[in-house]
């Protein structure tokens, strides 16, 4: 009984806290109206898989594996591969929520990169991607083993954003914050319902990795504050 309140409380806060998650990202960038120290290719890594080769021409080699690998990861994988398998929708259902905050996201970074015509591209690869995903099971299966290592990667794309800028004005704390909360949560709510292996592993990886970008994220802004009071 005390662990079906506690599965249950686990769900609904990951819930709650996913209906916000992109908010203050999302803030921050029409503020700022720049997008400085934030990634777009984490953001097309987290949702779809692929990359922008004009802000990443060393890896132009993996976006054109896209058709190889099914075209689409990381949230479209995810909540795809979960409802093919018939999991319980409390343990997903946030996924949609996050994937409409992405995509408000990918629009503000292409309009304030001067970059709006784009969308039209990315609009076409993400609904053929996610016809294609369920096509065949080998298909779902394959993506999904490889979601793990494409999400790590938007999460290492938005590292070396932040180390080469050195910026992380328009970055998110809080974001980021509540991404590697619900990571956590989610570790616990699969453990005790589906059990799946690479579920749990990539919730694992993910928390890991949004603890450090957080942490990064931190260090800059406290950098950043000490060097703006020696010039005070």
């Amino acid at each position: 009984m005390e662990s079906d309140k506690l599965l249950h409380a686990a769900n609904f806060s990951t819930l709650f806290v996913c209906m916000v998650l992109k908010f203050p990202q999302i803030f921050v960038l029409m503020r700022a109206k720049s997008t400085t120290g934030v990634s777009l290719n984490s953001l097309l890594l987290e949702l779809t898989g692929s990359l922008d080769p004009d802000t990443l021409p060393e890896l132009h080699w993996l976006s054109g594996m896209e058709g190889v690998v099914g075209l689409q990861h990381g949230f479209i994988v995810f909540v795809t591969y979960q409802m093919y398998y018939d999991y319980p929708p409390p343990t997903y259902l946030e996924y949609p929520i996050l994937i409409a905050q992405d995509v408000i996201l990918l629009l503000l970074i292409l309009h304030y990169n001067g970059s709006l015509k784009q969308s039209l591209i990315y609009a076409v690869v993400f609904m053929g991607g996610w016809q294609l995903l369920t096509v065949q099971k080998w298909i779902i299966d394959l993506a999904m083993s490889l979601c793990t290592f494409i999400s790590a990667g938007s999460k290492f794309a938005q590292l070396q954003c932040l180390w080469q800028s050195k910026d992380s004005g328009q970055v998110s704390a809080l974001s980021w914050g509540m991404a590697t909360y619900t990571c956590f949560a989610r570790i616990y709510t699969t453990s005790v319902t589906t059990g799946d292996m690479q579920v749990l592993v990539r919730f694992i990886v993910m928390a890991l990795l949004n603890s450090w970008v957080l942490a990064t994220v931190l260090y800059y802004r406290k950098r950043s504050g000490e060097v703006q009071k020696k010039q005070d």
